[in-house]
């Protein structure tokens, strides 16, 4: 039993970024670790929202549920949505780029193809920068240093705490295996879980956000 009931906002799987009607520029998030991180919350006796971009997952049981598609539709509805609610655990991944322009029809397959790209916005910083008394945690992938990449992140974007995780040749974190992740604060604390399925990582990192909260308010 939970003694005070957060309101929790969580953002999940990938983002579609479409350079014409049928083809759009994502990645390999699978949203695992967010539903699993749905699941957990909703376990504690919190109240939790889930923005999703698209998966294969059936959205959890007991939770509010969004669906999005693009980083711009994600940054409108967390901006929309972020005010109400205690804590931000940013477990989306993100594109990093859009294309610059949309093309209205097919693209055909004649010669060669340029894109041209642009960044998406950086949605956590920005709702990071505007938190007031809330909390955000957010989440980062690396293929080297991830630590260091982490605490990079953790400091430049004023999160309140961040997940990290990596990959590499022996450590691939999407879908339903086991993960190793990193927990991380602005105060240096480190908390490191090896090798775990994706429903277990998701309760610690339940517990770790729920006192993360608690803690700033008892001081």
């Amino acid at each position: 039993m939970t003694v005070f009931r957060l309101k929790i906002l969580i953002s999940a799987g990938p983002t579609r970024e479409s350079l014409d009607p049928v083809r759009y520029l994502t990645n390999h998030s699978t949203g695992e670790m967010g539903y699993a991180l749905a699941r957990a919350f909703r376990a504690q006796g919190h109240s939790v929202t889930l923005v999703s971009g698209p998966t294969a997952l059936r959205a959890p049981r007991g939770v509010r549920f969004v669906s999005i598609t693009s980083a711009l539709e994600l940054q409108r509805v967390l901006r929309r949505l972020f005010v109400s609610h205690h804590l931000l655990v940013m477990s989306a991944a993100v594109c990093d780029f859009m294309p610059a322009q949309f093309c209205a029809q097919k693209i055909r397959r004649s010669g060669g193809l340029t894109l041209r790209l642009k960044k998406t916005p950086d949605i956590v910083a920005s709702l990071a920068a505007r938190k007031g008394k809330r909390k955000v945690i957010g989440f980062c992938l690396e293929t080297s240093k991830w630590l260091e990449g982490a605490r990079r992140k953790l400091a430049a974007k004023k999160l309140d705490g961040i997940v990290a995780t990596y990959l590499g040749p022996r450590h691939r974190p999407f879908g339903q295996g086991k993960v190793t992740m990193a927990l991380m604060t602005p105060d240096g604390r480190l908390q490191r879980l090896n090798s775990r399925p994706k429903a277990r990582i998701a309760q610690a990192i339940a517990k770790w956000a729920q006192r993360i909260w608690f803690l700033d308010r008892t001081k």
